[in-house]
């Protein structure tokens, strides 16, 4: 069976005109006359095509029009051309086969559903307007980023998920474990040396340690796959499951990070604009309606450079107007990140040059003894969208600040072999690839922008 790919039949119809042709899909919607039908069929593109079923052409008619919403087909017939029609084209129908039929009690019953309905449905809702634009521009998202890297020579590698290292030192990690938990609550005492690993380890909130060694090898790297946080925060910007893309770059400073960040954003916004229009059109009229509009934003212009210290005077000015307190030394609020990209410059910004304090060991110190060489990719709408920093090549330094925080230099041990053999310059970030969806879909919540969301206290499938 040859069929015609409904996305593709959108773009090039007029050179089917008159031609019979196969497609295949799920029944959208169904309009019986008694002698003639129409058929809305959809096979996973955005928009669909109509299929007219004639009763004297079709045998089995009576069949076919009784199908529910839901059900799945298989239509042969002719491209009509219907310019002064609401659609391009429709198909005439010669044959229809019902493929597979679908039970009464779908949920999709209906042209417009809730969030939070479709949210208990995860099965199902792509097939939906919503979501078929929100899952498809995440796949082209998705391979933009990897078409940008691919094409400045950067190598794709594929980290662990188990790890015996806490990457970002926050101690909120999915433990793995082999060991018989009944047992460990009847002792009370936990031997690892009987464990898998014969140690703990968890799931991994980072690949950027196990990176760096390969990026020492390439010079250029990034991996883009799932992590995993075990944070209480039942908001809707965390997810205990998401996918995170980190580069990381030799000879490589804060400055040339920030100039490989911005033209990222900006070659992935640019290509998800033009291939997926009509879902952009869409969201844009019923989830944001300044969404195109924001995205043209980014695109369109320079992104800012501002030292962290000069951007807490500027908030000091206006504290009075914050949730969250404003001074020096506190990590900024998603309210106070807003204000500084959506009143103050209205553009994107890059933050840069934390407080130490407030950052991972991994960061280079800068001379001053307090700040370090870090920088966070602000955006109207959202705020922080990337974090990243020029690492410490310096070993007597990282050594140093790894035994500040109390962590163990032993557990540290083969990363820091990157230091001792061949150091250099180098500097890499992190995206947060479900909120780069969010900027780039309108939705508010991350639990749209997954396909089985794992979030505190749920989780489906």
């Amino acid at each position: 069976m040859k069929r015609e790919e409904i996305r593709d039949l959108h773009k090039t119809y007029t050179q089917f005109a008159n031609k019979t042709i196969t497609v295949c899909g799920w029944v959208r919607t169904i309009r019986d006359s008694k002698n003639i039908a129409f058929i809305e069929l959809n096979d996973g593109a955005f928009k669909s095509v109509q299929i007219v079923v004639e009763k004297d052409k079709i045998k089995n008619y009576d069949e076919v029009v009784k199908q529910n919403v839901g059900a799945s087909i298989m239509a042969e017939g002719k491209v009509v051309l219907t310019p002064n029609a609401q659609q391009a084209f429709e198909i005439n129908a010669s044959a229809v086969n019902v493929l597979g039929e679908c039970a009464t009690d779908y949920p999709l019953q209906k042209k417009r559903h809730t969030v939070e309905f479709l949210r208990s449905i995860p099965t199902i809702r792509a097939r939906g307007n919503l979501f078929n634009a929100v899952f498809r521009i995440r796949s082209v998202a998705a391979f933009m980023i990897h078409q940008f890297f691919h094409d400045r020579n950067f190598v794709y590698i594929h980290t662990p998920i188990i790890t015996s290292n806490d990457c970002e030192g926050a101690g909120e990690m999915f433990q793995v474990t082999t060991l018989d938990l009944n047992k460990v609550a009847s002792s009370g005492k936990v031997d690892y040396s009987k464990d898998f690993f014969n140690k703990k380890v968890s799931l991994t909130v980072s690949g950027q340690l196990h990176e760096e060694c390969l990026t020492h090898a390439f010079g250029k790297t990034y991996t883009f796959g799932p992590t995993f946080r075990a944070e209480n925060s039942n908001t809707t910007r965390h997810a205990a499951e998401f996918w995170m893309m980190e580069p990381e770059m030799c000879f490589c400073d804060l400055d040339e990070l920030m100039n490989n960040e911005e033209e990222m954003i900006k070659y992935v916004i640019t290509h998800v604009m033009d291939e997926c229009k009509d879902e952009l059109e869409f969201l844009n009229k019923f989830v944001d309606t300044g969404l195109i509009e924001r995205l043209k934003n980014i695109v369109e212009n320079d992104f800012v450079r501002l030292d962290y210290t000069e951007a807490i005077k500027m908030l000091e000015k206006v504290k009075d107007r914050f949730t969250f307190p404003v001074k020096w030394g506190v990590d900024l609020q998603s309210e106070h990140e807003r204000y500084i990209t959506e009143e103050i410059y209205k553009k994107p910004v890059f933050l840069k040059n934390y407080p130490k304090d407030i950052k991972a060991f991994y960061m280079r110190q800068n001379d001053d003894g307090k700040t370090v060489a870090a920088v966070d990719l602000l955006v109207p709408g959202i705020g922080e969208l990337i974090g990243g920093s020029q690492r410490e090549e310096r070993l007597d330094k990282l050594t140093s600040r790894i035994k500040e925080l109390g962590l163990k230099e032993q557990d540290y041990a083969w990363y820091l072999d990157t230091r001792r053999y061949g150091t250099n310059v180098h500097s890499g970030y992190g995206l947060g690839f479900e909120r780069l969806v969010m900027y780039l879909t309108g939705i508010s919540n991350i639990r749209d922008v997954e396909i089985f969301p794992r979030t505190v206290g749920g989780i489906i499938g």
